[in-house]
């Protein structure tokens, strides 16, 4: 009958023994409908037994026996006979069936149980009526348990991949026609639809993630497809429009448009006063994943013009019927589709995905000429037009759909079924090589099949410019990340597949006639004269054009890449009154670019268009001017340019051979604007910048950095120019760089002095020493410069500032001007009781050191500047110490005299600062004793006893000391053991 039963036996391997297993199958009508194996295999695909014994029976159909159902061999016997038979039944499977017989004997023999009611009895191997389903045997629990493991993994361990494998399963079920195709695609949603992250995404008003949305797309993708088979019976369709209206219906199916709609913050609620713009957008129906293929239960195939369109090539238009406008046909009598067009990819997609590649084919031919001939009508539009708008200069014209990133993927539904028309495919190759890395598809031109005079085009050509058409289409950037980043995605796919095509004559007569219909196409084409403000941007596109178009029609490639270098929703503000989309919610927020949430993204993209037209013109002046001019006029961000100068000059300096100086000066222009824009605002990177474009200006020589040093003010701080600019290019480096002769080595250090000297006057705190440093080599300049510290010491300099020039002016040679440095910084400088540890301790010492060699004057005049600055005792009790140590006057200035005495503390201007030493240790004695600890007593005691050296320096320190100590034990007799301590140490 119509059961097929077997032993398999598998052989033994190193590690396993041989085994045998019983396989069942039943079959009806050339498919398999049921099987059972011993191996107990779960998977949804058939286990290598059931493969091994169908092919045994396909193959040696005469070796297996072909027997009748059982029942007709049943009828055969008599009744000793069938008991015989029934007996031994039993006794072969007596475990397992002896149970079921006892039950099937006691209803059999009750004269009024179910089974006597009906007539006859089952046979499994008798076949199905003609009535009956009939379809291929899928596991449908298998199904469920893999699609719930894969989700469960979230996208990790390849189970995307997986999952997109089960969806190309689907595909290619649908393509055999196999009902099944439906049935899997039904497991794999409601499995999708019970995912637990959903209702937590949603929940946390979290995005879904990235792979996951992608595989949602997918999902609705294919139940387009599903609804849309043009041989589906009207009951099966009604079937699904109930399952996808109720899955549609949950809260938790994901939206069309990405996320749970909140990429943009509650704007309705937040912004009522501007009722007009809130109200439409809550109007707005909710969009699922599901919607278009609910949509697409609406659609028919009985449309008698689309029936004729996809069974011939050959359906014309009677020639008499040519003149007039008709909606049917062209003017050379081909036929039109005029549906929305994603629409009516959607139904290539349907025929192509349902096994009917043919007609495929034939709808997108008349699909391509229903948008050819709308091209040429809006290029007479625009013609009509013209004028006034480039008037204007703005266009409200624009498409609200694009096709590119649109969820039905019309323009690569389209590529891809004219260009599998035109694979040449190569012997036992699969789709896929199983390392990953397929090799790019070969193409051969194939002629279009039509019924009018040969056209001369090939499935190929159109393949191209079809993308070509799809992807210049003016539009407005969607709404929401997701829906944003989707067409960054989609225009990268079908990049990546023109990539593939071998660009010969006839593909660049496409190529050239396309990009010229572009770039006339005024506000239809995204490389119209005259765009949208909010126009999706066409950097990518043009890359790829431009790239392709160079080594046939340079001119005209780079007039299409200027063209689209524009980004125009960075260039105004939105013109008022321009409402033509209908959720423009661009006036009421009040962030910068509320909806462009990719526009990171797309400034790059735009640099890269702009670095590639560079390369390609290196060593063009004329052509480099034009780029030039273009990045300064659409590039707002300086990064970016910044990222350009470094790639030109990157360009220009090729490692192994000669620097193009053309694109180096370039470089250096692109790079004296970020100097511009960044001078004013902060820029993290702004050293780095400054820095690079010394290094870019000494390559291009020695004129460019005369010119950057006589301009500094426009491009740099005072600071920048002298610590960084000046400074390198006076380097010894930049001077072996350059080989130099020595009137240009004295330009270079003139114009260096002169810049010192002027960012000295503009802001002396930060640049006086770096002036004093560019100018050391001419004496005026240095004068100079040295007076500009001097006026600039009493307002507008710190003391650390002043020291610091001091100490460079002592270590130049010039220890007079060094003493006058460090004297006007004492008087900026003050140091409180208990700030021993202060930094500028050790300039302190080193201004009295200073003083101290230059002799007894010097000291005298800076002493009574330490005594008003300094009040921490330790610290003059260190200078007193000191300055007592050696005899003044060792520097041994020329022309003075110099006694070689010690100086004693009796008398000035020692004696001064011994006073003021012995009251700052009675002041800190009583401030620390005000709130001090007993841990901090031994400190304390220690610090007395310091007290005491300085004291015994003055001629009756003793008694003086004494007595402070009498005093301090009658004023703080409170602290007993503090003074007990005292008495100690003291007396």
């Amino acid at each position: 009958g119509f059961h097929l039963s077997g032993t398999v036996t598998e052989p033994a391997t190193a590690t396993e023994p041989e085994m045998t297993y019983k396989v069942a199958i039943s079959f009806d009508r050339c498919k398999i409908t049921s099987v059972t194996c011993g191996c107990g295999n779960k998977d949804i695909f058939y286990c290598a037994h059931v493969v091994a014994l169908s092919l045994y029976r396909i193959r040696k159909p005469d070796q297996v026996k072909l027997r009748l159902p059982i029942s007709e061999t049943l009828f055969q016997m008599n009744r000793d006979q069938l008991q015989k038979f029934v007996q031994y039944l039993i006794t072969a499977h007596h475990t397992e069936v002896l149970p079921t017989a006892q039950k099937l004997a006691d209803e059999i023999l009750s004269s009024n149980s179910e089974i006597n009611q009906v007539h006859g009895a089952p046979d499994p191997t008798a076949g199905a009526s003609i009535d009956d389903e009939n379809c291929w045997h899928l596991d449908e629990e298998q199904v469920r348990e893999q699609v719930k493991l894969f989700l469960s993994q979230g996208g990790y361990y390849g189970s995307g991949k997986q999952l997109n494998s089960m969806f190309a399963k689907v595909r290619e079920m649908l393509r055999m026609r196999d009902s099944n195709g439906a049935r899997m695609l039904t497991l794999i949603t409601e499995q999708f639809m019970a995912d637990p992250r959903l209702s937590l995404w949603r929940q946390q008003g979290t995005g879904i993630t990235e792979k996951c949305r992608q595989l949602w797309d997918e999902l609705g993708a294919l139940w387009v497809c599903v609804v849309l088979n043009p041989h589906c019976k009207l009951e099966e369709k009604s079937c699904w429009l109930r399952q996808l209206r109720k899955w549609g219906e949950m809260d938790v199916c994901p939206l069309e448009d990405g996320n749970y709609g909140n990429e943009l913050p509650n704007i309705t609620n937040a912004l009522t006063q501007s009722s007009g713009h809130s109200q439409d957008s809550l109007a707005r129906p909710r969009r699922t994943v599901f919607t278009r293929a609910i949509e697409g239960c609406d659609l028919h195939w009985q449309d008698s013009h689309l029936q004729r369109i996809i069974s011939s090539d050959f359906y014309v238009s009677p020639s008499y019927q040519r003149e007039g406008e008709s909606l049917l046909f062209n003017s050379q009598g081909q036929p039109l589709w005029l549906e929305h067009v994603p629409t009516a990819c959607a139904r290539v997609d349907a025929l192509r995905s349902h096994g009917y590649p043919r007609e495929a084919l034939r709808l997108t031919v008349a699909i391509i000429n229903t948008l050819r001939l709308q091209q040429q009508r809006q290029l007479e539009i625009y013609k009509h037009q013209k004028k006034e708008l480039l008037q204007r200069g703005v266009t409200t014209i624009t498409n609200l759909e694009g096709w590119v990133g649109h969820p039905l993927n019309p323009i690569g539904c389209l590529f891809l079924t004219l260009t599998e028309a035109c694979r040449l495919e190569e012997e036992n190759c699969l789709e896929i090589s199983d390392s990953g890395d397929s090799k790019p598809p070969v193409y051969q031109h194939v002629p279009v099949v039509t019924g009018s005079q040969d056209s001369g085009e090939s499935y190929l050509s159109l393949a191209l410019e079809v993308a070509l058409m799809g992807m210049g289409q003016q539009r407005v950037m969607p709404e929401g990340l997701y829906a944003q980043d989707k067409v960054c995605r989609n225009e990268e796919q079908i990049i990546a597949r023109l990539q593939d095509l071998e660009l010969d004559p006839v593909l660049v007569q496409t190529l050239r006639k396309q990009c010229i219909l572009l770039l006339e196409g005024g506000p239809f084409s995204g490389l119209g004269e005259v765009i949208h403000r909010e126009s999706v941007p066409m950097h990518t596109f043009a890359k790829y054009l431009f790239s392709a178009l160079l080594p046939h029609d340079a001119d005209l490639a780079y007039k299409l890449a200027l063209r689209a270098m524009r980004l125009p929703v960075l260039e105004t503000t939105a013109p008022s009154g321009d409402v033509t989309h209908p959720h423009h919610l661009v006036s009421v927020v009040p962030s910068r670019y509320p909806r462009w949430f990719t526009l990171g993204h797309l400034e790059s993209q735009q640099c890269e268009l702009a670095s590639t037209m560079l390369t390609a013109a290196k060593g063009d002046m004329l052509r480099l001017r034009t780029v030039l001019e273009a990045i300064q006029k659409n590039i707002h961000s300086s990064s970016l340019i910044f990222k350009l100068a470094q790639d030109a000059f990157k360009i220009a300096t090729p490692a192994d051979s000669n620097s193009d100086t053309t694109l180096l000066n370039v470089a250096l222009e692109l790079g004296l604007q970020v100097m511009r824009m960044t001078l004013s605002t902060l820029n993290w990177r702004r050293r780095e910048m400054v820095r690079w474009l010394v290094t870019c200006a000494t390559e291009v020589g020695v004129r460019a950095l005369v010119s950057i040093l006589q301009s500094w003010y426009s491009l740099f701080t005072p600071t920048e120019a002298t610590s960084i600019v000046a400074a390198t290019v006076m380097s010894h480096n930049t001077i072996l760089r350059l080989s130099l002769d020595y009137p240009q080595r004295e330009e270079l250090a003139s114009c260096a002095r002169t810049l010192a000297l002027q960012c000295a006057m503009k802001d002396p705190q930060n640049c006086a020493l770096s002036a004093l440093t560019l100018c050391e080599k001419d004496h005026i300049a240095f004068e100079t410069a040295y007076q500009i510290v001097i006026d600039a010491a009493s307002t507008g300099m710190t003391y650390t500032q002043l020291f610091t020039i001091a100490r460079y002016m002592e270590h130049r040679g010039y220890p007079l001007r060094a003493f006058k440095l460090a004297s006007l910084a004492m008087t900026h400088l003050n140091l409180a009781y208990n700030q021993d540890t202060h930094p500028a301790i050790n300039d302190v010492l080193w201004a009295c050191a200073l003083s101290h060699s230059l002799g007894k004057n010097e000291l005298a005049a800076i002493i009574p500047l330490v005594v008003k600055s300094v009040h921490c005792a330790t610290v003059l009790s260190d200078i007193l110490r000191r300055c007592t140590m050696t005899a003044p006057g060792l520097a041994g200035i020329p022309g003075r005299r110099n006694s070689g005495k010690l100086m004693s503390t009796d008398k000035a201007p020692l004696r001064q600062l011994l006073d003021a030493t012995i009251s700052a240790y009675i002041n800190t004695t009583h401030s620390r004793l005000t709130h001090i600890s007993p841990r901090h007593y031994g400190e304390f005691i220690e610090f007395l006893s310091k007290a005491r050296e300085t004291f015994l320096l003055a001629q009756d320190g003793h008694i003086q000391f004494a007595q402070f100590i009498d005093n301090l034990k009658q004023i703080y007799k409170g602290k007993k053991k503090l003074m007990l301590l005292v008495r100690e140490r003291f007396g």
